[in-house]
């Protein structure tokens, strides 16, 4: 390992940010008994009157993306512990890039509910760890 700058080190801190809203989101989503409230906003339904099967599936589709995000988060950690504390310029990029990926489908996905129903999706946090990424790749690059 090599000594990290004092950018490199925000960078990380960035990056390691970036990573806990990506670990909060697939956590929350992992762990839910019911649907997110905005769902609930899409549906125009409590939870208690979608019907059982509906449940089980939202919940298998929830579970499903809670596992790509927390996959993720996992491999943003390693390359963060690793090979960009070492000083592997590939892993500046490639730590962002993960994020980027997981941020544009979310981001897709949330535009599409907002704009087809009256929910408002939680937007903020995804920009926000998007946002984090950014400025660590450009601390980086600086």
């Amino acid at each position: 390992m090599h000594p990290m700058s004092l950018l490199q080190s925000l960078a990380f801190a960035c990056h390691l940010f970036a990573i806990a809203t990506i670990l909060a989101f697939g956590l929350a989503y992992l762990f839910s008994r019911q649907f997110m409230p905005y769902h609930g906003v899409a549906l125009g339904k409590e939870w208690s009157e979608v019907p059982k099967e509906v449940q089980i599936l939202v919940l298998a589709l929830m579970r499903a993306v809670a596992g790509g995000a927390l996959a993720v988060a996992t491999l943003e950690l390693f390359l963060l512990f690793i090979p960009f504390r070492a000083g592997a310029v590939w892993a500046y990029w490639a730590i962002p890039l993960a994020g980027m990926v997981l941020s544009a489908g979310s981001l897709y996905a949330m535009s599409t509910v907002s704009i087809n129903t009256p929910a408002r999706p939680p937007y903020r946090a995804v920009l926000i760890g998007t946002a984090a990424n950014m400025a660590g790749l450009c601390l980086t690059l600086v």
